[in-house]
């Protein structure tokens, strides 16, 4: 992969792996997990799963190992909100192995310094220097390669490269590069379902990516990685093992749940004909909207993990220091407590702030951009194929997944362009 290293990790997955259909693995094999989300929250915000009784086999001496999940759009938001008591540490045990001590498993004050000299780079206003170069010349690239066929499928062919393509150029990474980090992305992200494939893709991630930060700094450019190797934490540059963490995160989370969102977003406009347009006829207003409503119906990542530095109590039950919380961002959207209707996609919803990207100190770094790719993505597809529609001869389309949800496929058609 690239010059910097020639080595492929043995048990790396092979470069000839079909990298959708391992993302399709990923998501996990659940149609529709609403119904019982919906089901336990009618019961309670916030439930304790004995895992003890679940697994049922030896819990190593702990007594009455459980998992809290808390489901409740309230429970939820007070607890992405309240950093000092739930923390997010628990993810350098879940992702740190591959990974290293990022951002997302930072408490404060850390958390907020590092944060701090690197968000500049992903705000709203610093991006616009990537909009047409890099965001819409890729987009128009994707299309040009099926506009003249007449049909398509827009996961395959545009949503799913789309995004990994966006982030190797903004860190200014070389095209040939592009297919190895959609891989390797992925069996990072795998860890838990295959751990020394993780490990390894970690490891080639790595290799890769040492170089080009000693390149960027005898010779910064105008990319992230320059970018990251120019910021300074307490008058101090950052030091490699510092920068690659949060390079080894950029890529898998920035592909991954773009790919998903903007899948979901076009699957809700493709299957209700009349949003999609009255979207056509007023882009400016009605796409931002269709955007938000559709993170709120169908977040691309359903669920994070806090774990409390105390006792505490929430909606009334005891959850112990240290306990693993599965927090329900997918059950918070669709709490018909606060939405009205909430299974339903409605681009005309009251606009009330959803929690898909999370919510409190680590509200989602890069949400800016997925914001921006995914309009300038939606838009170029509108105005170049405008009888753009759902194949009528396509079988059981559908948004899939428990873990991670997007549809697996999406099929098109529209006049050959």
């Amino acid at each position: 992969m690239s010059p910097h290293t020639d080595h492929q990790p043995h048990s790396a997955s092979p470069k000839d792996a079909d990298p959708m259909e391992s993302y399709t693995k990923l998501a996990g094999d659940v149609r529709d997990p609403y119904p019982m989300l919906a089901a336990m929250l009618a019961e309670a915000p916030v439930h304790r799963i004995d895992l003890g009784h679940l697994i049922g086999r030896d819990t190593g001496g702990v007594k009455n190992p459980a998992l809290f999940t808390v489901l409740g759009y309230e429970a939820v938001h007070e607890v992405l909100g309240d950093s000092k008591t739930y923390s997010s540490a628990i993810y350098d045990k879940v992702m740190g192995p591959v990974m290293g001590h990022t951002i997302l498993a930072m408490d404060a004050p850390e958390h907020m310094s590092h944060r701090g000299k690197i968000a500049h780079v992903f705000r709203a206003r610093a991006l616009t220097r990537w909009s047409d170069a890099v965001i819409g010349a890729t987009v128009d690239d994707l299309i040009d390669r099926f506009a003249a066929r007449g049909s398509a499928d827009l996961i395959r062919e545009l949503t799913f490269p789309f995004p990994v393509q966006v982030i190797a150029k903004i860190l200014g990474l070389p095209p040939e590069d592009y297919k190895d980090f959609q891989r390797l992305s992925l069996d990072l992200i795998s860890i838990q379902n295959d751990r020394p494939a993780g490990l390894a893709a970690s490891r080639a991630l790595s290799e890769y990516f040492t170089p080009l930060i000693r390149e960027r700094r005898a010779d910064p450019r105008d990319d992230v990685i320059s970018d990251l190797v120019r910021a300074e934490i307490d008058g101090r540059p950052l030091a490699d093992e510092e920068i690659l963490p949060f390079l080894l995160l950029l890529l898998p989370a920035g592909a991954e749940t773009t790919y998903r969102s903007s899948s979901n977003l076009l699957f809700g406009l493709l299957s209700r004909p009349e949003q999609l347009a009255e979207v056509k006829a007023d882009p400016e207003t009605l796409l931002p909207q269709a955007i938000e409503e559709a993170l709120r119906w169908e977040p691309p990542l359903l669920n994070v993990v806090r774990a409390p530095v105390r006792d505490v109590q929430l909606a009334g039950v005891d959850i112990p220091a240290g306990a693993m919380i599965s927090v329900s961002i997918a059950s918070a959207g669709r709490d018909a407590g606060r939405y009205a209707d909430p299974d339903v996609f409605d681009l005309h919803r009251d606009p009330e702030q959803h929690i898909a990207f999370g919510h409190g100190m680590h509200l989602c770094l890069g949400m800016h951009l997925a914001r921006l790719e995914t309009r300038i993505m939606v838009t170029r597809l509108l105005q170049r194929l405008p009888d753009l529609r759902l194949d009528p001869d396509a079988q059981d389309v559908h948004i899939h997944g428990l873990m991670f949800r997007s549809p697996p496929e999406l099929p098109v058609l529209f006049t050959p362009a």
